[in-house]
């Protein structure tokens, strides 16, 4: 109970310290264009080429699970509807751990 309830408070503790550093879903997707070598709008297109697929898996991880954001708003703004977002959000964990991938430049 103590190790879940700590790691509850740490997630929200992450989340209050991104949006502080002035993180929001424009500055992800454009985190993840640096990372992906696409520009914003390519993101946001509603493409199913293999990158633009991934690069919305991860900005919907990092979104949802990072920001805190709901899967319903990551789908309005992406345009794609929310259960294309719970599919992206799971991809995106798989792409993220295998790329190695970080949200905040180190």
């Amino acid at each position: 109970m103590e190790k879940a309830l700590r790691a509850s408070e740490e997630a929200i503790n992450r989340r209050y310290r991104l949006k502080a550093e002035g993180f929001d879903l424009e500055r992800i997707i454009g985190r993840v264009g640096e990372l992906f070598g696409m520009r914003p709008e390519e993101i946001k297109r509603a493409g199913k080429s293999p990158k633009e697929v991934a690069s919305r898996s991860v900005v919907s991880y990092w979104a949802v699970r990072e920001l805190g954001m709901s899967e319903t708003e990551v789908a309005r703004r992406l345009g794609v509807t929310q259960p294309a977002v719970s599919q992206a959000v799971k991809r995106g964990a798989r792409i993220i751990e295998e790329r190695h991938l970080k949200l905040k430049k180190d």
